[in-house]
């Protein structure tokens, strides 16, 4: 089973003329329609439609000041709008050319390797019970679930990750199939009721993995043969 769906030909159309003519190495962040929707030529609904887009279509969009509208660069080397709340954002930058830096040497293993793996599962179960806290980084007095996969990481591999959930979903080798997972790699959620991924927690084997839970009042396990938290995994990094 693939944890993201192929790229469309969308993307490649709105990537392919405008990266050309720009300077920055970073062309912006791939993201997909939640709902039918449309690329505006103004930040307003009201204004001409530049491009329909269905459901899971997928394009490359840059963050505005404003928040409810993102801009979309366009195959003609100018500029639309997508209103914000009609688009999942995934957790993938749009480089203009690779870029070695976040691209982890395959000859690593990725931050964790097979060596480390389990290690870093047997650390990170020594902190169940601890209570969920929001924007907590304690694993003993509370700690919430991107603090909890930082802290493990730091303490077992040394490696100082992101604070955020959506950021650390950026780092690593990408696992794009279920099958493909093992102990130690890093699963990420989006949740029902967000637009971006929310939630992590490390993948233990066996279909199980382990992270701080405000459902379940902090640190525990849960498992991936569980449709929830199946259908809401769309990122998982090693």
């Amino acid at each position: 089973m693939r944890l993201t769906r192929p790229l469309l030909t969308l993307c490649a159309a709105l990537c392919g003329a405008w990266a050309s003519a720009q300077t920055q190495a970073v062309i912006g962040k791939l993201a997909e329609a939640a709902v039918p929707t449309a690329v505006y030529s103004t930040p307003s609904r009201a204004s001409r439609v530049l491009l329909s887009l269905q459901p899971n279509q997928r394009l490359v969009i840059r963050y505005l000041e404003r928040g409810d509208w993102n801009l979309v660069p366009l195959k003609s080397g100018k500029v639309g709008y997508i209103p914000a709340t009609d688009v999942y954002d995934l957790p993938y930058t749009v480089y203009l050319k690779p870029h070695a830096r976040n691209r982890p040497s395959s000859s690593r293993g990725g931050l964790v390797t097979e060596a480390t793996g389990s290690p870093l599962v047997d650390y990170a179960l020594k902190f169940q019970g601890t209570p969920y806290e929001w924007g907590g980084n304690d694993l003993v007095n509370g700690i919430d679930c991107s603090g909890f996969v930082k802290q493990v990481m730091k303490g077992t591999i040394g490696y100082n990750l992101p604070r955020t959930a959506a950021e650390q979903a950026l780092v690593g080798i990408p696992i794009h199939r279920l099958e493909d997972l093992r102990p130690g790699d890093r699963l990420y959620f989006r949740m029902r009721s967000e637009t971006k991924i929310s939630h992590t927690g490390i993948y233990m084997g066996n279909w199980r993995f382990v992270h701080s839970s405000h459902g379940k009042g902090g640190v525990s396990t849960d498992t991936l043969t569980k449709a929830s938290w199946r259908n809401m995994l769309v990122a998982a990094r090693r």
